[in-house]
């Protein structure tokens, strides 16, 4: 069966996460009864790199198609596209290889979490305002601290009870323009609800509340403060997924954009 890559984007504002949910609107279910519309009766199959939380929003969110159909995949893209809400959009619909997987195959995927320093009228959805001043300097320190091979137990769970929580944090970098923070963070995984925690525990920091120390601690021994400290899913994207092929981008996109 023909195996389509398809590249997403979507304001997960509306929506209960990634998952397919049976009495919930969610990304792959409006991405299913899109492919419906289009392809009629045609039996498929659709997988993505990972699960957004419910409120999280995506720039590069991947997923796989499988498809008999011989509908050009240029036409079907412009046909789903058409058949989706505004608040999802397919970038990129490509042929690939039948052994692609969306998740398995993936390397590295990119988050970007974007922080609000005044209010706006336009931002509930898609930042966190933070009214507090933030030490960024710390915030750097403490995130240096972060990055590598760590057990992140303190700050994240896996989907099976009792699988391993050690991660690689290849990037955490803080990057302040003008009114907004953003922060960037690329792994190889991320345990459950971990980036959020990440951003949740760093704020706390910028405020005072913690330092660089006890931070470095929570990774050393387990502790339930960062799961108090999980920031809100309306600033979260996920930005890119990255397979074998890939070059890795120093800095995110996202960046280009504010």
């Amino acid at each position: 069966m023909p195996r389509y890559k398809l590249t997403i984007e979507y304001d997960g504002s509306r929506y209960h996460g990634w998952q397919f949910q049976r009495e919930s609107p969610t990304i792959m279910g409006a991405l299913m009864t899109a492919i419906r519309d289009v392809y009629g009766d045609v039996p498929f199959e659709l997988y993505g790199a990972g699960r957004t939380d419910a409120g999280v929003h995506a720039l590069g969110q991947v997923a796989h198609l499988d498809i008999d159909s011989k509908l050009p995949a240029a036409h079907a893209l412009h046909d789903l596209n058409q058949a989706l809400p505004r608040s999802i959009a397919i970038l990129a619909m490509e042929p690939t290889h039948s052994r692609f997987h969306a998740r398995h195959d993936a390397v590295s995927r990119s988050y970007v979490y974007h922080i609000a320093l005044r209010k706006s009228a336009f931002g509930r959805n898609h930042t966190w305002w933070v009214k507090n001043r933030l030490n960024l300097e710390t915030m750097a320190e403490t995130a240096m601290l972060l990055e590598g091979m760590h057990d992140f137990k303190s700050f994240g769970r896996t989907e099976q009870k009792g699988g391993s929580t050690l991660v690689q944090l290849q990037r955490l970098r803080i990057y302040e323009l003008g009114d907004s923070v953003v922060i960037h963070v690329l792994g190889s995984h991320f345990l459950w609800r971990m980036v959020r925690r990440l951003v949740g525990t760093l704020v706390e920091v910028g405020r005072g509340g913690l330092t660089p120390k006890q931070v470095e601690g929570f990774l050393l021994h387990e502790s339930d403060i960062p799961t108090q400290l999980i920031a809100p899913p309306s600033g979260l994207y996920l930005e890119h997924v990255y397979y074998p092929s890939d070059p890795i981008e120093d800095e995110p996109t996202f960046l280009m954009n504010l």
